[in-house]
């Protein structure tokens, strides 16, 4: 993969079985994310924004196609080489911030950094990501003490401190508000011109799309539109 593109996908396709009865999600989607970028995904609920999400990221398997994530081939790696891809290379923030309730903000960062072999500290490189995230007054908090948005900023900490290539980001502002939707955003767009994060970020919402160098449509299992 010598094009500079950091996700390169070729005649992507999935098709799921329900019952006697062949359902296909994605119908040859061909996508290329430059090293950097900051790319929105939108389309309506079925379109395979989730799918493709769910494939790039090493958790779902294609039916056919190729798909290379920062230069390795998936078809290629082994259950335990697409953890270690996982571990090191990409990070997910979700709609749902799926931190661990008993644990504080610090240590549900901590915990990420540990699985991936990096240590129980943070490391001290990554305090200006948490001045950026303005979390650094609420590691000693349990979620249930922290805001919506207080918990999106530790969920995306978590995701980026082992320093991914890739941030995954599946409707990231869908259970915030205005406010903290725009918030939220921000961050991700400094994230990415301040420390050249690639970003690849699913949503529903052209606004949030606005805040990406580019947005692919798609619809029916298909790319029907770059901008």
């Amino acid at each position: 993969m010598n094009n500079g593109a950091i996700i390169e996908i070729r005649d992507l396709r999935k098709i799921y079985r329900l019952g006697k009865v062949d359902v296909p999600a994605l119908r040859g989607v061909d996508l290329d994310v430059p090293r950097g970028e900051f790319v929105a995904i939108v389309g309506p609920s079925g379109s395979g924004k989730s799918t493709l999400f769910y494939i790039i990221g090493g958790l779902a398997p294609p039916t056919s196609g190729s798909v290379r994530v920062a230069d390795q081939d998936l078809a290629a790696l082994t259950d335990a080489g697409r953890t270690r891809l996982r571990k090191h290379n990409v990070g997910f923030v979700f709609q749902k911030f799926n931190l661990l309730p008993n644990l504080t903000a610090r240590d549900n960062i901590s915990v990420a950094r540990y699985i991936a072999g990096g240590g129980s500290q943070p490391d001290p490189q990554f305090e200006p990501v948490l001045r950026l995230l303005k979390i650094e007054d609420r590691l000693d908090h349990k979620p249930s003490a922290l805001s919506g948005g207080e918990q999106q900023r530790v969920a995306i900490a978590r995701a980026i401190v082992n320093r991914p290539a890739i941030l995954l980001a599946d409707e990231p502002t869908g259970n915030l508000d205005t406010e903290n939707s725009k918030a939220v955003l921000e961050i991700l767009r400094d994230l990415n011109e301040r420390h050249g994060q690639t970003i690849l970020m699913i949503t529903h919402n052209p606004e949030a799309a606005a805040y990406g160098h580019h947005t692919v449509h798609m619809r029916d299992g298909k790319i029907v539109e770059r901008t």
